[in-house]
């Protein structure tokens, strides 16, 4: 028999039955390097080893890792993630790998998952109740609803189960880009769309008489603002004096206050449409100019307490506000107003009152600092029913 030439290929049949073949291809490392491939039958490996080759031949190198997810999502968060991207981000890539991808995938070869193991492993954390996913290891006993086959309906929501489907989606796609895979089997699966909360909001009689039941709270040029401007939570605790201009009326969001990892960090806006600058209508220049003088009154009480921040909402002493803590103050005041409703609805509040108003959707998205129209459209904006009355009655009108 001829001998093969160099790099053509073998094939072998092992004692298991298997079909082992091997070929010299291209590496991720820029050497030539023997790769194996198996498979049952002796077509099937041949059909892989010529697949190899073509893909050789046009210049696109062959994966040399071996390495599982574990290890190469630990890599990722540590040197792509960290360095890239904002710590709040890290922090929530962190969690989604630890809690979900490494316990479900962890084991698996990067080279070798394919999109039905995705599949079928995303299809299981949704339909799983949680006490079964974190309750509980094989160091301690599972909980009495699970040991009893009677699992709680403790589900994932869909827009979790998405969040999770995202990161593995991001790391793939790095190593796709890192040339250790040839493509992200995460993009072939796909994972139901969240239903969005568009918020319960206020009417504007309702929010006329939440301001004027706040005119004494210490914090309400906070409320004023959430109100009249929609600033998040964070820009609204990041806002520095330094980017208020009460003469020129104006107002620049360009900080975000976040408790990342137990410590509270000044970072910057959610994303880039959140850095804005935006005119100071005259019920907050008013309501700002009242706070300035207020704040300049306790930093007097404090004497040489007080910490200079910067801050333009501040503890009494001038520290920067626990984020979780101004529920200390919004608390009470929406159960005086018999509400129901989160701090974030009065940013909802003024997304809505703006478009009923007849704003045009692109004016609002820049006020509200959204990356996208469509998210001003859809999660926040929602009709009121006079509004969908009114509309309805003026087609009425028309076709009559």
């Amino acid at each position: 028999m001829a001998k093969r030439p160099n790099g053509e290929g073998s094939i072998t049949r092992r004692k298991d039955g298997l079909y082992h073949g091997r070929v010299y291809v291209t590496t991720t490392s820029g050497l030539p390097k023997r790769v194996s491939v198996y498979g049952k039958t002796r077509e099937e490996v041949l059909e892989k080893i010529t697949a190899l080759r073509a893909q050789d031949n046009q210049g696109i190198p062959t994966p040399d890792t071996n390495v599982k997810m574990a290890e190469y999502l630990t890599y990722w968060l540590a040197a792509v993630v960290k360095v890239n991207r904002r710590p709040k981000t890290y922090q929530g890539y962190e969690s989604v790998v630890r809690v979900h991808l490494v316990p479900g995938l962890g084991t698996k070869k990067l080279r070798t998952l394919r999109a039905a193991d995705v599949r079928t492993w995303l299809a299981r954390v949704a339909s799983a109740c949680q006490c079964c996913k974190n309750g509980w290891d094989k160091a301690r006993a599972k909980p009495e609803c699970c040991a009893a086959g009677e699992c709680c309906d403790s589900r994932l929501s869909r827009r979790m189960v998405q969040s999770i489907h995202a990161v593995l989606r991001n790391a793939l796609e790095n190593a796709v880009r890192e040339e250790l895979i040839l493509r992200n089997v995460a993009k072939l699966v796909q994972v139901p769309t969240p239903e969005y909360g568009t918020g319960k909001g206020l009417t504007v009689p309702q929010a006329r008489l939440l301001l004027k039941t706040a005119a004494s709270d210490r914090l309400h040029a906070l409320y004023v603002l959430a109100l009249a401007m929609g600033l998040r939570r964070g820009e609204l605790l990041g806002l520095h004096w330094a980017a208020v201009d009460l003469e020129r009326g104006t107002l620049i969001v360009s900080s975000n206050l976040q408790r990342v990892d137990g410590v509270l960090q000044l970072g910057p806006t959610k994303t880039a449409s959140s850095l804005r600058t935006l005119p100071l209508p005259p019920v907050v220049t008013v309501a700002l100019r009242e706070h300035q003088e207020r704040q300049a009154q306790e930093r007097v009480a404090a004497g040489e307490r007080w910490k200079d921040t910067g801050l333009v909402f501040t503890s009494r002493v001038g520290t920067a506000i626990e984020p979780d803590n101004l529920r200390r103050s919004w608390y009470p005041l929406r159960d005086r107003l018999g509400l129901t409703l989160r701090f974030h609805d009065l940013r909802h509040t003024c997304v809505t009152l703006l478009l009923d108003l007849g704003v045009p959707p692109h004016i609002v998205r820049q006020i509200a600092g959204h990356s996208d129209i469509g998210v001003t459209m859809k999660v926040y904006a929602h009709a009121s029913l006079d509004e969908q009355r009114k509309a309805l009655g003026s087609l009425s009108d028309s076709l009559s």
